[in-house]
């Protein structure tokens, strides 16, 4: 039951004495997805309970065999190797999509890897990421899943022009905006499918 992997992980997250703010910047998520999770409303996909177990020091079969499948929300990832603008991204992007699985990443690698084993809708990718540079990600994970809707987020509009020829759908200048993602959701290629909801 869902109910018991929210009883499971309030139980662990208390003993370690994490609070929900604190396991969420551990783990690159929003505050209100662990409140989620605890309340039973919601569950994680199999790479963010090993993220959980790792932060939390435990054994990933405790929280596997707590979990169980739950409705599927479509997974949105955000991948920027600056820890600061990805904390300040997540709540943005929740409150745009509640009703879809975000997760974010500062490693291209880890992104790709989370990729292969989950079905990604939508991909906002920072530019430049160091060695790997977003348009490099954004065929990457368009051969992972060609229906991967992919927006790339810079601070510099020069960017623009080679950003159009990787297959994406769209381009945002930084800072995220609530209305920015909002517009760019109206836009994509392959609209994301939501439950119960206007997102």
């Amino acid at each position: 039951m869902a109910a018991l992997f929210a009883e499971t992980l309030r139980k662990l997250r208390a003993e370690k004495g994490f609070s929900q703010k604190s396991l969420a910047e551990q783990i690159y998520v929003d505050r209100s997805t662990i409140a989620r999770w605890e309340n039973g409303s919601r569950m994680p996909d199999a790479m963010m309970i090993t993220r959980l177990s790792r932060c939390l020091d435990i054994d990933a079969g405790l929280l596997f065999r707590s979990a169980e499948a739950c409705e599927v929300l479509p997974n949105v990832i955000i991948v920027d190797d600056i820890k600061i603008f990805l904390a300040g991204a997540l709540p943005i992007l929740e409150e745009a999509m509640p009703r879809a699985a975000i997760t974010g990443f500062t490693s291209p690698a880890e992104a790709i890897e989370f990729a292969k084993i989950n079905r990604v809708a939508l991909a906002f990718l920072d530019i430049e990421l160091g060695k790997v540079n977003g348009l490099e990600l954004c065929r990457t994970l368009l051969n992972i899943n060609p229906r991967t809707n992919v927006v790339y987020l810079t601070a510099y509009i020069d960017y623009s022009f080679d950003a159009w020829s990787t297959g994406a759908s769209g381009f945002m200048l930084k800072p995220l905006t609530l209305d920015g993602i909002k517009s760019q959701l109206k836009n994509l290629r392959y609209p994301l499918q939501f439950r119960n909801s206007d997102a």
